[in-house]
């Protein structure tokens, strides 16, 4: 598996937004997508990081959302 590629819970965690929203920007073209049904990986490359506390790990802020490809439209 090349790297940088991970499961959309963990796409999830790191974000700091529901696993939903991981889908949705997959299928929005935002973010890249690797294989398919429970095998599928997203790229960890494409989100920008949430933060959280440095001690407890509670979100803080998620991360914000990648931008669009060029003439796609949100969800």
């Amino acid at each position: 598996m090349p790297p940088g590629l991970v499961t959309a819970a963990d796409a999830a965690y790191y974000a700091g937004v529901p696993v939903g929203t991981i889908w949705r920007w997959a299928s929005e073209g935002r973010i890249g997508r690797h294989g398919h049904g429970k095998a599928t990986r997203y790229s960890v490359f494409d989100l920008n990081k949430a933060h959280r506390d440095e001690w407890t790990r509670e979100l803080i802020e998620p991360g914000s959302a990648p931008a669009l490809p060029e003439g796609a439209k949100a969800a």
